[in-house]
């Protein structure tokens, strides 16, 4: 079955080849001082490893290409999906995938493979916890985005026990004296919202996430009385019984799933992302997600339907990957690509003779989850696609597994929107 939309190819795919890094007009718009540091590096006036072509985009480039559109994911392409389970070979029963193909507006395609398992998605929880953030924004200032924009950009938030504690570093750049450091987050270190949120989604920093969460309790219980001073946050949390701590979670980060179409049943952040704030916080429940939710999230990001249009925009650019690409958003077939990525991981080892636990090497749990949405204009077609993969294949390694898939779905994609050969046999009218 083929969904229709009111839109072009043109315009949904348009990339410029002349645009200019991404990150050398987001650090004066948003204070992310990472981008400052990624832009001077494009500029050749800091040493470091570039961008691939497909990270350089700028801002007006990186933008949701349905707004205003609501069609629903369609029933699945069976002969597609067979194609992806070929893919998958004999491991394919440890894999859930779901794939939306939105290169041609007017056949938009799904294809999946057991869209409904249900497993620990690890960091991609965290897209749960920037739709949290987002909606509790958006109810405070509901009708005016240049407050939304102002708190995200003014409001310091300074790390505390809350983020305790995390083995995934940030990056600290000094703008003004040009110097560099990257370690894990300390008490005491301060970034602007915005920062932080590029902490968590971008770099995925575990530490980053728990005072996004913590300060998005706070904007949930205190509306547009937020921020609070930072010697008054601990007090708050205090007055607050853990039953209301555990419901001010749920309302914070549960609610919105519900409030924006998708079923807590198949997608849930059950708790904090770091030991600390699992302590001062209940979350009440275990986190999981589909596949196919998965996909969902991330369309209605697309049609601009995530909290609303102006937070699915933003939250699209966090996801922009101007960082190193790992796992699925590695592989070399997606460099000239724009790539919109959220991954995560969870593993564990027993041991066992003849097997040497590794990363993403687990012989008990070996969890690797991705979200991906594509933006290719590099060839004759634009592409353009979302996949969300869920797997759990022991003892082999899961990110490098993902990052082969990446570069075959891919092929798979290119081979749909590939034009039709020449019939060899024609004959043309001279008189044409």
């Amino acid at each position: 079955m083929m969904v229709r939309c009111l839109c072009t190819a043109a315009s949904l795919l348009a990339l410029s080849a002349e645009v200019a890094a991404y990150p050398k007009d987001g650090y004066p718009e948003t204070g992310i001082r990472r981008l400052e540091y990624v832009r001077l590096i494009e500029a050749g006036e800091l040493s470091g490893r570039g961008l691939p072509w497909g990270a350089t985009l700028n801002s007006d480039a990186v933008d949701i290409r349905f707004a205003g559109q609501d069609f629903a994911i369609p029933s699945p392409d069976e002969p597609l999906s067979e194609q992806l389970r070929m893919l998958l070979g004999d491991k394919a029963d440890a894999y859930g995938l779901s794939l939306l193909d939105l290169s041609d507006p007017n056949d938009i395609v799904y294809a999946q493979h057991r869209e409904d398992l249900r497993q620990n998605v690890g960091s991609v929880g965290k897209l749960v916890g920037a739709v949290g953030f987002f909606q509790a924004l958006a109810d405070a200032y509901p009708d005016d985005a240049a407050a939304r924009h102002e708190l995200l950009y003014t409001t310091t938030i300074e790390a505390d026990r809350f983020s305790h504690s995390d083995h995934h570093t940030i990056r600290l750049f000094d703008v003004q004296n040009r110097t560099s450091e990257r370690r894990a987050m300390r008490d005491g270190d301060q970034g602007n919202v915005y920062e932080y949120l590029d902490w968590a989604l971008s770099i995925s920093s575990n530490s980053a996430a728990a005072m996004l969460m913590r300060d998005g309790m706070l904007l949930r219980g205190l509306g547009d009385q937020y921020p609070l001073p930072p010697e008054a946050v601990t007090p708050y949390f205090q007055s607050l019984s853990g039953k209301q701590r555990t419901e001010l979670f749920q309302a914070t980060f549960w609610e919105p799933v519900s409030r924006n179409g998708l079923s807590l049943a198949e997608i849930r952040q059950g708790s904090f992302f770091t030991r600390e704030g699992k302590h001062i916080v209940n979350g009440g429940g275990r986190s999981y997600a589909t596949p196919k939710t998965l996909l969902e999230l991330a369309l209605r990001m697309e049609q601009g339907r995530l909290v609303d249009t102006w937070s699915s925009r933003l939250l699209k650019r966090l996801l922009y990957l101007t960082d190193r690409r790992i796992r699925y958003a590695s592989s070399p077939a997606l460099a000239d690509a724009a790539v919109y990525f959220k991954s995560g991981s969870l593993y564990s080892c027993a041991a066992e003779e003849g097997f040497k636990c590794g990363a993403y090497r687990g012989n008990v749990r070996n969890y690797m989850n991705s979200v991906a949405i594509i933006e290719d204009s590099s060839g004759e077609r634009p592409l353009h696609y979302i996949v969300t993969l869920i797997s759990n294949v022991l003892r082999e390694n899961s990110a490098v597994a993902h990052q082969h898939l990446a570069g075959e779905i891919h092929r798979l994609i290119m081979a749909r929107h590939a034009p039709a050969p020449a019939d060899a046999g024609a004959v043309s009218d001279p008189g044409e």
